[in-house]
């Protein structure tokens, strides 16, 4: 069985911040699980999220590209909000970097005070046909460019064949 089949958003709603913890890969996959999540939260009037990262064994773009949305959303709210990314070890924190996204959001890569253990409820990921899923991408890989304009260069050819194929359908 793939490791994304394994790999879990276990989340805590109630608490404050809305804690997130990431179990196995974040990635294409399961991302929109967590994307559907937050924009709840969010119309809930939550505001403050921290997101636990120790084991979190890989993340792709995608699942950046939905951090980078949810921050540029939370900076848009009155007054803004935060989100935290918390325990993110040494090749997760690379890749944040890469992207530009520690700009955008707070990095704790120490030891966090926040308890992830009422974090019970797994995410579901929404069964979504090819289209959506190439939609869900796309916008994820948008949000990385508004996030840093560097990016454009990095993910040029992706975004093409994205565009081109939800133009297709």
């Amino acid at each position: 069985m793939p490791e994304a089949a394994n790999s879990v958003y276990l989340v805590d709603a109630y608490s404050d911040p809305v804690a997130v913890r990431i179990e196995g890969r974040a990635c294409f996959q399961n991302s929109s699980s967590l994307r559907d999540f937050v924009g709840e939260m969010l119309r809930q009037g939550k505001q403050r999220f921290v997101i636990d990262f120790q084991r979190c064994s890989t993340m792709d773009s995608t699942f950046l590209g939905v951090l980078a949305g949810v921050a540029l959303e939370l900076r848009k709210a009155a007054p803004p909000g935060s989100i935290v990314l918390a325990r993110v070890g040494a090749r997760n924190l690379e890749l944040i970097r890469n992207l530009g996204l520690h700009r955008l959001l707070t990095v704790d890569v120490g030891d966090s005070a926040m308890n992830f253990g009422n974090c019970d409820r797994a995410l579901t990921v929404p069964d979504s046909g090819e289209l959506d899923r190439a939609r869900h991408v796309l916008e994820s890989h948008e949000h990385l460019i508004a996030a840093d304009e560097g990016n454009r260069a990095k993910f040029q050819d992706v975004l093409a064949f994205l565009k081109n194929r939800v133009e297709q359908r």
